[in-house]
């Protein structure tokens, strides 16, 4: 692994103290989302992952859909924490929804039979390395975020919100901004319970 790449590696982290001050400009963080997009492994070369990306206040549209929905599951004696939580998300620069192309999927799974049961799981992999492409290189621009998961909650919603194909199924919401705190201290196993060599 390249110098540049570990330190990346070691750099990225979840941020959830989040700002609104423009680290970069709206057309840097495009052009990052979409050479990312556009250089991503994904299985037969499917291209299956589709991003949307919100600023300002269609951003925090998102999470008022978010704070809405949970608003009505969880108990309001108990609200309090999640409100703030919702809060740290809403307070960024802009969130990037990530989703993957349904059809894509079942196209491929009809014309390769022998994968069927594979394609699902190939197209979460692909998605899985798009996200940590694109937050490795939010994090070299100095750019904070985290990745956050309320599908399918707020599926249906999102999609009529921002008129989106309903082919489309959200994967994760990654929300992005100024770095206003550094993230915790993380603590690691012992690599040997995580990694076995043969030779």
């Amino acid at each position: 692994m390249s110098n540049e790449i570990s330190k990346l590696a070691e750099k990225r982290r979840s941020i959830y103290s989040l700002g609104r001050t423009e680290v970069l400009p709206e057309q840097e963080i495009i052009k990052l989302v979409e050479h990312s997009v556009k250089y991503c492994p994904s299985a037969f070369n499917s291209q299956s992952a589709r991003v949307v990306i919100l600023f300002g206040e269609e951003s925090q549209k998102l999470w008022r859909i978010v704070m809405e929905t949970l608003r009505h599951i969880v108990p309001a004696d108990k609200f309090a924490p999640t409100e703030a939580k919702i809060n740290s998300f809403a307070a960024g620069y802009g969130t990037l929804l990530f989703f993957e192309e349904n059809k894509t999927v079942t196209e491929l799974q009809e014309k390769f039979p022998s994968y069927a049961d594979r394609f699902p799981l190939w197209s979460e992999q692909s998605s899985g390395m798009l996200q940590y492409l694109i937050w490795l290189s939010l994090a070299d621009k100095e750019v904070g975020a985290s990745l956050q998961h309320y599908n399918p909650l707020i599926d249906d919603e999102v999609k009529s919100t921002w008129q989106l194909p309903d082919s489309w199924r959200l994967i994760s919401q990654m929300p992005f901004g100024s770095i206003m705190a550094p993230a915790e201290d993380k603590t690691f196993l012992p690599l040997p319970e995580r990694v076995k060599v043969f030779s």
